[in-house]
C-alpha cells in the first residue's frame, strides 16, 4: 500500500490487483547478476531520443531470453503474475531509460502485448502514472524501487495510460524521487487468438 497512491479511495479499491508493486522482488545480488548479463548487450546500442509512435525518449532496448540460473528463476516468479494459460511471452523487454529519457502516457498495443504486462525495475527508483482514458481526473501513481516488481492487468493495462515520469517532475506523495538511469526488464502474455 505504500507504493500506490491514487486520486480516491474508491479508484485505489477499483484497480486493486489490477496495478500493484512488490518491493524487493530481485535481491541486489540478483540485479547485479542480471545487469552483468544484459549490459554488454545494451552498451552496443546508442540512446535513441525519437521513438515510431513518440510514446519514448531517451531510451535503448533490445528484446532476449534471460539466460543463467537467476534469469530463469526470475522468469520463474514472474510467471506467477500471469493467469493460467496464458504465460509470459518467452523474449523479455529490455529498455534502458536515460536519465534525461521518459516513457509518455500511452496503452500497450493489444497487437503485441496481452492482458498483463510484469516489469521488474533495476538500478534507480521511478514513479509511474497511470491516467483514466475517460475521465483524466482519475490517476493512480506506483513508486517503483530498484528491485521491485509491477504488474499492470485489465483495467489498469486497457483503460488507462501509463508512464515514466521525467526526473523534473519525479514526486511521489509530495517527496523528491530523484531518478537516473533505470534498465526494466518487461515480461507481457500474448494477445487474445
Amino acid at each position: 500500500p505504500g507504493l500506490l497512491r491514487a486520486s480516491s479511495p474508491a479508484l485505489e479499491r477499483r484497480l486493486r490487483g489490477l496495478a500493484l508493486v512488490r518491493d524487493r522482488f530481485v535481491s541486489e545480488a540478483e540485479a547485479a547478476e542480471l545487469l552483468r548479463e544484459l549490459e554488454p548487450l545494451l552498451a552496443r546500442r546508442p540512446y535513441q531520443f525519437e521513438h515510431w509512435d513518440g510514446a519514448i525518449t531517451g531510451y535503448r532496448e533490445t528484446e532476449r531470453e534471460l539466460g543463467g540460473e537467476v534469469g530463469q528463476a526470475l522468469l520463474t516468479r514472474i510467471a506467477g503474475a500471469f493467469p493460467t494459460g496464458r504465460p509470459p511471452q518467452p523474449l523479455i523487454h529490455v529498455l534502458d531509460l536515460h536519465q534525461h529519457g521518459h516513457i509518455r502516457p500511452h496503452i500497450d498495443s493489444v497487437k503485441f502485448c496481452g492482458c498483463t504486462i510484469a516489469g521488474v525495475s533495476l538500478l534507480s527508483p521511478s514513479v509511474m502514472r497511470l491516467q483514466s482514458c475517460h475521465s483524466p481526473r482519475l490517476w493512480l501513481e506506483l513508486l517503483l524501487p530498484p528491485g521491485s516488481l509491477y504488474i499492470l492487468r485489465g483495467a489498469a493495462r486497457y483503460d488507462f495510460t501509463h508512464e515514466i515520469l521525467p526526473d523534473e517532475v519525479s514526486f511521489f506523495r509530495g517527496q523528491r524521487v530523484p531518478r537516473g538511469r533505470r534498465v526494466a526488464l518487461i515480461c507481457r502474455n500474448a494477445p487474445q487468438g
